[in-house]
């Protein structure tokens, strides 16, 4: 997918570029910026010498050395001081002066730590939402995978409200939908426990030939049944996606991107009608065209899949949904948050 949110050592991203988290003069410090200096070697540091420091919200280049990536982009966050000292837009300045010096050196994958969110104090939700920002409005306008990396679950953190208001959520359907479930077997079971009469021996073998014309006769009745149904077989997932893309106004770009999908596997989906997508790709889909949740059951009804209220990630996504929020990379930090699937491919 163009944008994901991952849980990693931000030293041992297969990509094009790593950024790093650099102070004002670029000669190593902590955190990322000491780990990204380790990983790479002293040469990393004789060529930051050359380049006269950085100035906060500033961007600047390096090759990799002993990285396994192509490019440092390195980049100067502000210090938190209580979000009165334009730290917001030196912040968003960062990610877009190293998006730009990635696209540059066209670099076709890049990974971002959360710039600022460590001993600079940037409140860890706030640098989120400032990367996420940033990041989507980019990918919007150029075909690139950016990665923002996360090294622990310490290290990440959505909105206590938001995370409170989902996990609320959560709790009162999570638990309606097991106690019903819980009532119902209980059903099951006591109706199932009735002892059954059998028939005598004689009797059941004078039905056999009767049993046996019936069963073809059914057999033949259902195969009819069944031909009839396939002659009037519904609009495929594909099918409807593209009707929907065309009710809506929008382009194939607008689309795809929106839903945080990859341009090649949109048209995989376009050129296939019977195309069967991954339960977070369709789900993407009807976020980006910001479906109601009824059309939402329908498109995942047409690739096979349902919403269940046996799961936290379904819950997560009625959740935004039933808000009206069709924000797919803020729905993804929630699922990030509780450790389920993201959207997108």
């Amino acid at each position: 997918m163009p944008l994901e949110i991952v849980r990693n050592d931000i030293t041992k991203m297969p990509v094009d570029a790593v950024v790093n988290a650099a102070n004002s003069s670029l000669l190593g410090g902590g955190g990322v910026d000491g780990a990204i200096h380790r990983a790479a070697g002293i040469q990393l540091l004789e060529e930051c010498k050359t380049l006269g420091g950085c100035e906060t919200g500033d961007a600047k280049i390096t090759g990799a050395y002993r990285l396994s990536c192509k490019y440092v982009i390195h980049t100067v966050g502000p210090r938190w001081q209580g979000g009165t000292r334009n730290e917001k837009a030196l912040l968003t300045s960062c990610y877009k002066k190293s998006l730009q010096l990635a696209k540059e050196h066209d670099c076709e994958t890049v990974a971002f730590p959360l710039i600022s969110s460590g001993i600079y104090g940037y409140p860890k939700d706030q640098a989120l939402k400032v990367a996420i920002d940033v990041i989507s409005d980019f990918l919007l306008e150029n075909d690139m995978t950016v990665y923002v990396v996360i090294f622990d679950k310490a290290a990440y953190k959505i909105s206590e409200k938001l995370f409170s208001d989902i996990t609320e959520y959560i709790d009162d359907n999570y638990v309606d939908e097991h106690i019903d479930y819980r009532r119902d077997q209980s059903r099951v079971l006591s109706s199932t426990a009735r002892p059954l009469r059998s028939k005598p021996m004689a009797e059941e073998e004078e039905l056999l030939p009767l049993m046996a014309v019936a069963s073809v006769d059914k057999a033949l009745s259902a195969k009819q049944d069944l031909d009839a149904k396939l002659k009037q077989i519904d609009e495929s997932f594909s099918q409807m996606l593209l009707r929907k893309i065309d009710e809506k106004g929008m382009t194939d770009t607008e689309c795809y991107k929106k839903a945080n999908i990859d341009r090649k596997l949109f048209s995989k989906i376009r050129g296939d009608m019977h195309y069967k997508p991954s339960k977070p790709t369709a789900i993407a889909f009807a976020v980006s065209l910001e479906l109601s949740l009824a059309e939402t059951e329908d498109m995942l009804k047409k690739a096979g899949f349902a919403l269940s209220h046996s799961n936290k990630f379904d819950i997560i996504i009625e959740y935004f949904i039933s808000k009206g929020n069709y924000n797919i990379f803020e729905i993804n930090e929630a699922l990030f948050a509780f450790d389920q699937s993201l959207l997108g491919a």
